[in-house]
């Protein structure tokens, strides 16, 4: 009997561009006009993998998360890898809101891709590894359809097939 063939799915985050993009978005903030004297602020805690922004409104603290998202954009980052919460209050009048970047998939997130690819009813196995899941088959056309069948779905971070063979 013929090796069964197999690939991952992961969820990974390329942290230099998050950090290249929060570096272009916080000098962008610094020479815009409508920002100036707003003492808006932008920080990024790599341990963490958070976000932070503290504006004086809601309304600043979205034109910032707009900025930031377009920066992502251009350096090809997925924006559904920054997960944003719900703002808060913070010291002296301001608005925080932290955005947690989401890397690896989750164990609830996993058994629902298991389960979605179960319903297809195609003949590959899922093993669920920690962070990340790995599809088998025996034949790879077969599992070219898995991967176009989660690409069109939506888990609610971005998805990579890595380890095709």
């Amino acid at each position: 009997m013929a090796k069964d063939s197999s690939f991952d799915v992961v969820s990974q985050v390329d942290m230099q561009e998050i950090d290249n993009a929060f570096g272009q978005a916080t000098k962008e903030m610094k020479q815009r006009y409508d920002l100036k004297g707003t003492n808006s602020k932008i920080d990024l805690d790599k341990r963490a993998k958070t976000i932070t922004i503290t504006a004086p409104s809601d309304f600043v603290v979205r034109q910032i998360i707009d900025i930031l998202q377009s920066k992502l954009i251009k350096r090809g980052v997925d924006i559904k890898s920054v997960s944003w919460g719900k703002p808060e209050n913070a010291a002296g009048g301001n608005v925080r809101q932290v955005g947690t970047i989401l890397e690896g998939i989750d164990r609830d997130t996993a058994g629902k891709i298991n389960k979605d690819i179960k319903a297809q009813k195609l003949k590959v196995k899922v093993t669920i590894e920690e962070d990340k899941l790995r599809v088998s088959g025996p034949k790879k056309d077969i599992l070219q359809e898995v991967i176009q069948f989660l690409k069109e779905q939506d888990y609610g971070r971005p998805l990579q097939f890595v380890n095709y063979r």
